[in-house]
């Protein structure tokens, strides 16, 4: 019985607990193609403005060979690497976005230690090497007449330091999260597991660098597959950013010498 001012207590309704949250995806093989092109889109509008930007400055008239000429600039080329960077990883962050996963965690940005750089670098010249003597042999050129071209055109633009700031930096940061980070994430975890995403992901790598010949671009391919390795064996991205970086100064800096004492 209760009082005449009071009343029965009613039961508490059961607490409504939130639904378990779903857990981060990997995108399997097809995901993480239809995402790729996505990225690879992004990066390529980041660079076309860019170079939009120096024709439209250029003006009216422009000719085929002056139209070259400013593609093929050394500042044009040092803006472009620069700015296809910021389009990279907002595609990417979207692209993790979309799964629930975090961003770092998803491209395994982890610092590898000291070893894992060591032994890297040391693999990393060693394979240089090896192409560079075999360049010599078949009487070639060691550095391509690319890079050779683009670093005189950067001196004579007073952008120099920019162009060594856009391939040691920029471009090692942008084509390893897209490639070592992104993709091999994504094509590791399928049929073609670790081996055939390394193939695969240092393909697309080297279809990126179309600017070199058969010979350059098979040194390209092999060097993919060096740091897909060095991917796959200390997971970790960052390692292949820095890796790739040593590669780029490394050529930079041979080309600049070879350049100097033509």
């Amino acid at each position: 019985m209760t009082s005449e001012t009071g009343s029965a207590e009613t039961p508490l309704a059961p607490l409504v607990t939130d639904a378990p949250a779903k857990p981060p995806r990997v995108w399997k093989f097809w995901g993480t193609l239809l995402w790729g092109i996505v990225i690879f889109v992004a990066m390529f509008c980041g660079q076309i403005a860019v170079v939009a930007f120096f024709l439209i400055k250029q003006g009216n008239g422009l000719d085929l060979d002056t139209m070259k000429g400013v593609m093929g600039g050394g500042l044009t080329i040092s803006l472009s690497v620069v700015a296809g960077l910021p389009a990279v990883l907002a595609a990417i962050w979207l692209a993790t976005r979309v799964a629930r996963a975090k961003f770092a965690d998803y491209l395994a940005l982890r610092w590898p230690g000291w070893k894992a750089l060591l032994i890297g670098a040391v693999m990393l010249g060693v394979l240089i090497t090896c192409w560079d003597l075999l360049s010599k042999a078949l009487g070639r050129e060691v550095a391509p007449g690319f890079m050779t071209d683009v670093l005189k055109s950067a001196q004579a633009d007073g952008a120099l330091w920019l162009l060594v700031l856009a391939f040691c930096v920029g471009a090692p940061v942008t084509e390893e999260f897209f490639v070592r980070g992104f993709l091999y994430r994504g094509w590791s975890e399928t049929f073609l597991r670790p081996l055939g995403a390394i193939v695969l992901s240092s393909l697309v790598w080297t279809l990126m660098h179309l600017q070199y010949d058969w010979f350059f671009l098979g040194e390209v391919f092999s060097i993919g597959l060096l740091l897909g390795y060095l991917r796959y064996r200390y997971h970790s991205t960052w390692l292949t950013v820095v890796v790739h970086g040593i590669n780029n100064l490394a050529a930079t800096i041979q080309t600049i010498w070879l350049a100097n004492q033509s």
